[in-house]
């Protein structure tokens, strides 16, 4: 068994696009539900939109920052209308109805009504709207080594990708930092814990639920855009596991907190790669095929969810007390 290369692949994941993506989402999913208990399970459906905002708009010729805009604005008017009517409903079903929200927008990308837009089930190719992010890059092409690390310079899964997408993590934890003392972070505090009590104090708790769902819808908009930026946007890829996966690296860091989503997306991604690339090397392939291997890797994610959830609810840095659903 080669040590040496699954180490460093696991290593790799580290700081690869898709855990940055992740991170980004989970910290957007911190704001709803961390700081103001929106019990979100739809968080896949920002993504997705962010994705789909992004690609078409890029598709269309509009420049980068055009195309990042409109990613965006598809979030907050999603977040709009999925407030409005949900946004006075708690716990279990706004659950509900944000996981239904999530898959009207996986089945509306996927109808062939709309496959000139979306590309339907298909989804839309990644030649068609990475350009503009790769002529936006300062970089020679090529490639590039660093220590056991090579990659292009500016291609899909390229250093240029992980630099932006670990820069946006970083302003978004520093964001939501600043926010979290702040008298706005404070009320959404407050209404995760006692809404009622706020709301006798004259503030405006459905505005408060309101803007932390734009925040943290916006803050998944651009996870999408990262993820899809190696790959291609496809809408199965961003259904209701994506969510489960990002509710697990925000509960294994630690909901409530700055850094924990982060840190839960790096311990996830290089978990699973070590776990995967571990039994691919001793399970024999009579034993053991490599789609049963990737499906029993998923199967530990949802044990670990689950043992969180009974065991440590609060994750590695949080605090049971900052925790709005330990165990009673």
């Amino acid at each position: 068994m080669d040590w040496s290369n699954l180490l460093t692949n696991v290593a790799g994941e580290l700081f690869a696009p898709t855990t940055a993506a992740f991170a980004l989402a989970a910290i957007g999913l911190n704001v709803h539900f961390g700081l103001t208990g929106l019990l979100n399970m739809g968080q896949a459906g920002f993504m997705l939109l962010g994705a789909y905002g992004f690609a078409v708009a890029t598709i269309a010729g509009w420049p980068l920052w055009a195309a990042v805009g409109a990613a965006v604005a598809a979030a907050v008017v999603f977040a709009v209308l999925l407030g409005i009517p949900t946004l006075k409903l708690r716990g279990d079903y706004l659950a509900i109805v944000t996981i239904a929200a999530a898959e009207i927008v996986r089945l509306v990308g996927r109808s062939t009504a709309l496959t000139d837009l979306t590309g339907a089930s298909n989804g839309l190719l990644g030649n068609s709207f990475k350009q503009t992010f790769q002529d936006a890059s300062p970089f020679p092409d090529g490639s590039f080594a660093l220590g056991p690390f090579s990659y292009a310079v500016n291609a899909s899964n390229s250093w240029w990708l992980r630099i932006v997408g670990w820069v946006v993590v970083v302003l978004a934890a520093l964001l939501i930092w600043r926010l979290m003392r702040s008298p706005w972070g404070r009320v959404l505090k407050g209404i995760r814990e006692d809404e009622d009590a706020v709301r006798s104090l004259g503030k405006n708790v459905f505005g408060y639920k309101m803007q932390a769902l734009v925040l943290g819808g916006v803050l998944g908009a651009l996870a999408g855009i990262l993820y899809v930026l190696p790959r291609a946007v496809q809408p199965d890829s961003m259904g209701r596991p994506t969510t489960f996966y990002v509710w697990t690296i925000l509960l294994l860091g630690g909901a409530a907190t700055v850094f924990g989503p982060v840190i839960g997306s790096m311990i996830f991604w290089a978990s699973l790669m070590l776990i995967k690339g571990f039994m691919r090397a001793v399970v024999p392939s009579d034993v053991m095929s490599v789609a049963q291997i990737e499906a029993f890797g998923w199967i530990l994610v949802g044990v670990t969810l689950m043992a969180l959830i009974i065991f440590r609810p609060q994750g590695i840095l949080g605090d049971k007390k900052e925790l709005a659903i330990h165990v009673r």
